[in-house]
């Protein structure tokens, strides 16, 4: 038997154990050396059936422990459905309804589903402020003058340094640094496309990056993305030939919260190396895993250079600080004159902030703490929308991130119910702001970042109510 049939078929024997309640929550599952004997196979194949239940949330690992049957694993809602392939539909921006989300940030009395920033509760505030006032004393000039282009070295190479999920394939001189992560995409799609380019994005997908490409005059294909395994492979082979470049979250994408199996990237870096397409890849969300480690990005498996490896810290610990990076591969050197034209260098002092909590430890200390929290957000938020949501809510279940995404009953309008719903003080975002086309209209992202107390639980629950006096 095909050594993917039976990791597969082991993985269906165990989630049928755990949907006939054999396996019950918490309940701890057989070493993967005793399932190894178990079913005569090698340890890789009962790896990979672990991966696969932990991809749809059935199990979890716990530290010097196991592996578990999760909290999540007797969910009552189904995942939303996975959209299709769309070529010639006519394309309407939804900038009015963008603006309208936007503008929500000027009430703090609104909650905060809608946005796409952690509460600054679940910050370190006060240190990054002491790391301010350090860096101010410490650096030359105050921090006044111009960096180099390619951004602060001792930031580069704190980076590099921790971007150990590469291992070791980095050095500072790889690095470019930008304001945030959409500035690096912006960069990048400067860098290697033109106007009349097609490129291929995901969807639903963030919009600004819809907005990036049309401002730059692309064409913009959307291709079906499932809301756990991510893009939809064979759809992307079906237009391959009209590709010129591509942009991706492979780790929790955003807004579903998809995460591309490691098998998917290595065939998608060869697809694109062989056509000669470059990728840039989005990473934002890659250390906001739940599992047992951070999940490889697409650039691991590229060897050709073509993939753009984007990041920043605007999603983990300061968003204010817009301080981002890209790893251009082979196209450092268009990257860098671009930013030249564009922004010279980013503030001194931010990025000295951010390399000295590289440096010290206090990014990993604050990440694993902020990981803890999201997941059990995510958990709370899902237990609440099962109870207080129609029965016929769909809601993904995201293996990292910090979104969820809703489909509702087909009969209600999101970008109308989100009207009513702020007149209320609580803010979501609508599906219709993801894509280009005239779909999703029944969707919404919700924001998990927050801090989870009786007013979160309370609105969560009126927002549920809202959506059954509305069908």
């Amino acid at each position: 038997m095909a050594k993917e049939v039976l990791y597969l078929k082991i993985a269906n024997i165990i989630e049928e154990q755990i949907f006939s309640e054999t396996l019950k929550i918490g309940d701890k599952l057989p070493s993967i050396r005793a399932l190894q004997k178990l079913y005569d196979v090698r340890l890789n194949t009962i790896k990979q059936a672990f991966l696969e239940l932990e991809s749809k949330s059935l199990i979890e690992s716990r530290p010097k422990s196991g592996f578990y049957i999760s909290k999540t694993s007797n969910r009552k809602l189904a995942i939303p459905s996975m959209n299709k392939l769309k070529l010639s539909e006519k394309q309407v921006a939804p900038e009015d309804l963008i603006t309208k989300v936007f503008d929500t940030l000027k009430d703090k009395s609104i909650s905060r589903f809608s946005l796409g920033v952690p509460d600054e509760s679940l910050l370190p505030i006060a240190k990054l402020n002491k790391g301010l006032l350090k860096a101010a004393r410490n650096w030359a000039e105050s921090g006044t003058s111009y960096e180099p282009v390619q951004g602060n070295a001792n930031l580069r190479r704190n980076v590099a340094k921790w971007s150990f999920i590469l291992d070791g394939k980095l050095a500072e001189d790889d690095f470019v640094i930008t304001s945030g992560a959409m500035n690096a995409i912006y960069n990048c799609l400067m860098a290697v496309a033109k106007r009349g380019d097609t490129i291929a994005i995901e969807s639903p997908v963030y919009f600004g990056i819809i907005q990036v490409a049309q401002t730059l005059g692309l064409n913009i294909i959307e291709l079906p993305t499932h809301p756990v395994t991510g893009i939809d492979l064979e759809a992307l082979k079906k237009v391959i030939h009209k590709i010129d470049v591509c942009c991706f979250v492979t780790n929790f994408s955003n807004p579903l919260g998809s995460l591309m199996p490691d098998e998917s990237k290595i065939e998608l870096v060869k697809m694109l190396t062989h056509h000669n397409i470059p990728l840039i890849e989005d990473d934002l969300y890659g250390n906001l895993f739940f599992g047992r480690s951070r999940p490889k990005p697409c650039k691991y498996y590229d060897e050709a250079g073509i993939v753009m490896w984007c990041g920043s810290v605007s999603k983990t610990l300061a968003p204010g600080y817009r301080v981002g990076w890209v790893v251009p591969g082979k196209f450092k050197d268009q990257i860098i004159r671009e930013k030249l034209v564009q922004t010279i260098c980013q503030p001194s002092l931010y990025q000295e902030v951010v390399a000295d909590f590289l440096e010290h430890g206090r990014y990993d200390h604050h990440l694993r703490n902020f990981r803890n929290t999201l997941y059990t957000n995510s958990l709370h938020f899902q237990r609440t929308i099962e109870d207080h949501f129609p029965e016929n809510t769909k809601i993904s279940q995201p293996q990292g991130g910090s979104f969820l995404w809703l489909e509702v009953d087909k009969s209600i309008d999101t970008a109308v119910l989100f009207d009513t719903a702020v007149k209320q003080k609580i803010g979501f975002a609508p599906g219709r702001i993801f894509t280009q086309h005239d779909q999703y209209n029944n969707c919404m992202r919700l924001n998990f970042a927050v801090e989870w107390n009786e007013k979160t639980e309370f609105d969560l629950k009126r927002l549920g109510q809202l959506i059954k006096n509305t069908i």
